[in-house]
């Protein structure tokens, strides 16, 4: 195992050698130095020459090098999901056929049809609707027709009252004409018995109004509660529609004595009430569902916030409003992978509760500005800075350092030539899990080799013995230049 591992790493080595060295020919003719055995090797330099070339064959990087708050930097790993108000669910109000009309992961704006629902129930509840419009018809009609007899018996009561009145000054006159010595008594009883049936009538009439009042106030209640009923019915039948009751209510068309809305709604269309895309649709088209069945989720995309998990050992420091960076889970900057300056902010929210069995409390933080890798279930990292007024240091990334046995070694561009990288062994302080501080031999915007830096610190490794060298033409030669 230990000399395939050698013999790996002597491969990886020669592999890089032969980019380094491609600009050997063969046919070079031999100089003095060469021929001259006994003369001195030449002394090992550390710079490395990486033309566009080869950095394009080793996928070689640059970072520049900034200034960070390394001792002060939290670092928690997460994941992106949904925030609880980016899923909306479309169920079934009532039993029925569903013909969808939507495609699985198709952006739908407000207002788009998502399903149609043919459901018996919708007609049983346009039935029940029908017949409590009726009942308030028929009650208004009936209301409609107390008016007219009201007012004739009050004429009538009047008509009485005045008869009364008249029949009551007859009889007063005769009986005073009666107790002067006057008149005849025939008169004075015939004036009596008129004025008696006279007020009976009144008294009948009056009997009578106070009936109509008393069955008019009844229909007046026993409308107020159909009404009522009524106006509950288009409720009802309008939330399940999710409609508007004015529209419910309102003529269906143009046309004179046109039926209202709801007597003409024989499916019912369920449309998207917020813009999104489609994630998941739970019934086959055609399938018959029964109440509060799901049928379409819709998603809206932007609304992700990042769910981390931190150490309850950090508590003393972990505040709600600290401002965060969210960071992809890869250093890198080439390949397909996410470049490492893509990064979001936020602001940190922490969670009500944590778990007792793993010390980890919930963080959470809704990032200003999504990036477009940015998924649900996506891995990253939140970057905490829990004193933003400690004094920064000089940082590059930690995938930037190639270990050469036990010394850590940096290639840093050269300023002057950018077709050249200078090794250095690296002098470093501490480091938050991604970045690490440099204490010399850097200056700010100096850039090092972050991708491609291992292939050339085992190109550049005392520890692996050269054998030789490739030409352009796949032939080996041995010995150096």
């Amino acid at each position: 195992m230990k000399q395939h591992f050698q013999l790996t790493v002597t491969c990886v080595a020669l592999l890089v050698a032969i980019v380094l060295h491609s600009g050997c020919t063969e046919d070079a003719p031999p100089t003095a130095s060469s021929a001259n055995h006994g003369a001195a090797p030449a002394t090992p330099s550390n710079r490395v020459a990486i033309p566009p070339s080869i950095r394009s064959n080793l996928g070689i990087t640059f970072v520049p090098a900034e200034r960070r708050r390394i001792e002060n930097t939290l670092r928690a790993p997460g994941r992106f999901e949904y925030l609880p108000t980016a899923t909306r669910e479309y169920r079934t109000m009532l039993p029925g056929r569903v013909d969808i009309l939507v495609e699985q992961f198709e952006r739908v704006e407000v207002g788009t049809p998502l399903y149609h629902l043919d459901s018996p129930a919708w007609r049983d509840i346009q039935q029940a609707l029908a017949e409590s419009e009726a009942s308030v018809k028929q009650l208004q009609m009936q209301l409609d027709t107390f008016e007219p007899l009201i007012s004739a018996h009050r004429r009538h009561e009047l008509s009485l009252r005045k008869s009364t009145a008249v029949w009551n000054a007859r009889v007063e006159k005769l009986e005073a004409l009666r107790e002067a010595g006057g008149g005849r008594m025939s008169e004075f009883t015939a004036a009596q018995s008129a004025l008696a049936g006279a007020e009976a009538d009144l008294a009948s009439v009056q009997e009578k109004s106070a009936e109509f009042e008393a069955s008019r106030t009844q229909t007046v209640a026993a409308m107020a509660a159909a009404q009522a009923s009524f106006d509950l019915a288009i409720d009802s039948a309008a939330s399940l529609l999710d409609i508007n009751r004015e529209t419910l209510v309102a003529p269906s068309s143009q046309a004179e004595a046109a039926p209202p809305t709801w007597r003409t709604i024989k499916s019912i269309v369920v449309k998207a009430l917020r813009p999104g895309v489609v994630e998941s649709i739970d019934l086959t088209n055609g399938a018959w569902a029964d109440g509060r069945a799901n049928v379409v989720t819709v998603v809206q995309p932007e609304k992700l916030r990042f769910h981390a998990s931190g150490l309850q050992s950090d508590l003393g420091v972990l505040r709600d409003g600290l401002k965060v960076t969210i960071v992809p889970p890869t250093p890198t900057s080439s390949g397909t992978a996410v470049p490492m300056h893509k990064s979001m902010s936020g602001v940190l929210a922490l969670g009500l509760a944590g778990d007792a069995d793993e010390h980890t409390v919930d963080l959470y933080v809704t990032p200003t500005e999504i990036a477009p890798w940015a998924r649900p279930g996506i891995s990253a990292q939140l970057e905490i800075v829990t004193d933003a007024t400690s004094t920064p240091e000089l940082a590059i990334p930690l995938a930037a350092v190639q270990r050469d046995g036990l010394i850590p070694v940096i290639f840093r561009r050269d300023p002057g030539n950018p077709n050249e990288a200078i090794r250095m062994e690296a002098d470093l302080g501490t480091d938050d899990g991604r970045w690490i501080s440099v204490l010399s031999g850097l200056r700010d915007g100096d850039e090092v080799v972050l991708d491609g830096g291992f292939q050339l610190m085992l190109a550049t490794s005392g520890s692996i013995q050269k054998g030789g060298h490739f030409h352009s033409d796949g032939t080996f030669h041995d010995g150096e230049h």
